[in-house]
């Protein structure tokens, strides 16, 4: 199932997620951010949390054994997140190279949210993030299956779709967004270099 017809459902107070086994990752310099952003973790359920003030340290976990979710902001002392997102994609021993993973930052420009969408983060948050939007974020991931693309340019996420949005029924969903439904041609055949730039990157919000 592709993501542009994968169906998401709205989260209830009922849904119930279990998230006990996951390995989490949390990289902050703050220690009282870091230790919210545990706290978060450790009422959805999950056991096995490492956090990390430093990007140095932040590599030694992830060298060490296999994770499922980094959640890491992007102002640090060493390294910025950012540059830690990308190690991770292009130097990261599998599988973490294609873990899930999160950029969490106060400063939320467009020009700080492509950054994180080009070094492959699934998506941005503002701080101060909330307990609803951290566990939304993480079933949205556990659902995503776009292809991982792999080139000398890119490393991370397929970025190749336009204003397909939120998932149906998640808040924030835009009323121009692109509806799931494809429907069959209508118009001819595009010109091929019509076609090439249509699948470039185009700049949507994660």
């Amino acid at each position: 199932m592709s993501a542009a017809t994968q169906v998401f459902s709205p989260m209830s107070p009922a849904d119930k997620v279990n998230l006990e086994k996951l390995a989490v990752l949390i990289v902050d310099n703050n220690t009282q951010s870091l230790e919210i952003m545990g706290q978060v973790m450790s009422g959805f359920g999950i056991r096995n949390i490492t956090k990390c003030q430093t990007v140095k340290e932040a590599k030694g976990v992830v060298s060490r054994g296999p994770l499922d979710f980094v959640l890491c902001e992007a102002q640090l002392p060493d390294e910025d997140g950012y540059a830690f997102l990308r190690w991770i994609r292009r130097e990261a021993p599998d599988p973490n190279k294609y873990v899930a993973a999160v950029v969490v930052t106060g400063h939320t420009r467009i020009s700080q949210v492509m950054k994180a969408r080009e070094c492959g983060a699934h998506f941005i948050v503002a701080k101060p993030i909330t307990p609803a939007v951290l566990l939304q974020r993480i079933v949205w991931v556990s659902k995503d299956d776009r292809l991982f693309i792999d080139c000398e340019s890119y490393v991370g996420p397929d970025r190749r779709f336009r204003r397909l949005g939120p998932p149906p029924g998640i808040k924030g969903r835009r009323s121009d967004d692109l509806s799931e439904e494809v429907g069959e041609a209508t118009e001819p055949n595009m010109d091929q270099a019509i076609i090439d730039n249509l699948i470039k990157p185009s700049k949507v919000a994660l």
